[in-house]
């Protein structure tokens, strides 16, 4: 720590005091200087110094106000504020530990004793942000690594079969869409998003020649072919993070039907998991809207009719009106991956 230049605002009334602190400390600090708490939170702002030092009577606005103030901006809440004054003007400790200083020093203040303080806060406080610093960059790359799972992950679960490499995407965008507006949470609208990408990796357990049968599948094949949900929750469900769960769970369950004739397991109704549903409902949309070697694509307003008629039968009612209400968006997301699809394969 010896190596880096810290920087301190001292904010204090009078100029005598201001020198005595400059006195103590300009031979190892970058300094900033304010005679008020209001020219204080500019300079703050605008430098965002490591530490302040904060004298408690002031005019305008007192070292208090200006401590709640500065905590109360998110670019300066991470600033140690010692608070430095008269004795006699201490009162209650608690008033500034609770507006959010980490100290006191008093006046008439010891060169000592200010250098000691100082150092030690800057200490805790540059060990503090660098452990936040590696938290943010390790959170980052578990991220990055993470999202490299399910891209690896959607594509070994279309790897044998006739889709094309953008299906699991754009029926994730749908999915995503209709949660918006079924009013799921951020984190969790995302979360189904990349969970919806893995939805079919249990077809890696089945053959490339069931898969990429040009025409129906006889009732042997289909057996075969239903199983990569339990496959898809078989392998899914080996990590216990919040987004493979998930993951599992749609894979799981995404061929269920509302009312009870889907599979694996012939859930009905609520029992299906909302996630489940909606990818039910979004992927297929996309199977309806997309080129098979066995079928041509639907056109997007007979898709929309087919979707209303397995409302209540196949799909869960509540979804299927949330799909509707994101109609329009829902189109532009169809119509900009076919764009993306024409420019690649031009």
């Amino acid at each position: 720590m010896t190596d880096i230049k810290f920087s301190i605002l001292v904010v204090d009334d009078e100029a005598g005091n201001r020198q005595i602190l400059r006195q103590i400390l300009k031979d190892k600090y970058k300094l900033f200087f304010a005679a008020e708490g209001m020219a204080a939170l500019d300079i703050a702002a605008q430098n965002k110094p490591d530490m302040i030092l904060l004298d408690i009577n002031m005019p305008g606005i007192d070292g208090y106000e200006t401590c709640r103030r500065l905590k109360a901006n998110p670019a300066a809440a991470d600033i140690p504020i010692i608070f430095i004054t008269a004795l006699g003007d201490v009162g209650d400790e608690s008033n500034g530990f609770e507006a959010g200083c980490v100290d006191y020093i008093t006046k008439p203040v010891s060169a000592p004793i200010v250098l000691h303080r100082v150092a030690a806060h800057l200490e805790i406080a540059h060990h503090r942000r660098l452990a936040e610093e590696t938290v943010k960059i390790r959170t980052k790359q578990l991220n990055e690594s993470q999202q490299s799972a399910v891209i690896m992950l959607g594509e070994a679960g279309h790897y044998n079969d006739t889709d094309t490499g953008s299906h699991v995407w754009r029926m994730a965008s749908y999915c995503g869409e209709i949660a918006r507006v079924c009013v799921w949470p951020v984190n969790m609208l995302e979360s189904l998003e990349l969970a919806a990408v893995m939805h079919d990796v249990g077809k890696i357990g089945i053959p490339g020649s069931i898969l990429r049968k040009p025409g129906k599948l006889d009732p042997n094949e289909w057996k075969i072919m239903e199983t990569h949900t339990t496959i898809g929750h078989s392998i899914l469900s080996k990590s216990n993070t919040p987004l493979f769960e998930m993951a599992a769970v749609v894979a799981h369950y995404h061929h269920e039907k509302y009312n009870g004739t889907g599979y694996p397991k012939g859930l009905k109704e609520e029992e299906i998991p909302e996630s489940a549903a909606i990818v039910a409902v979004a992927d297929v949309f996309d199977a309806l809207t997309m080129i098979r070697p066995y079928k041509e694509a639907w056109p997007i307003d007979m898709a929309f009719e087919e979707i209303k008629k397995g409302s209540g039968s196949h799909f869960n009612p509540h979804i299927v009106e949330c799909f509707f209400e994101a109609m329009d968006e829902i189109i532009r997301i169809k119509e900009s991956w076919d764009q993306k699809e024409k420019e690649g394969s031009s």
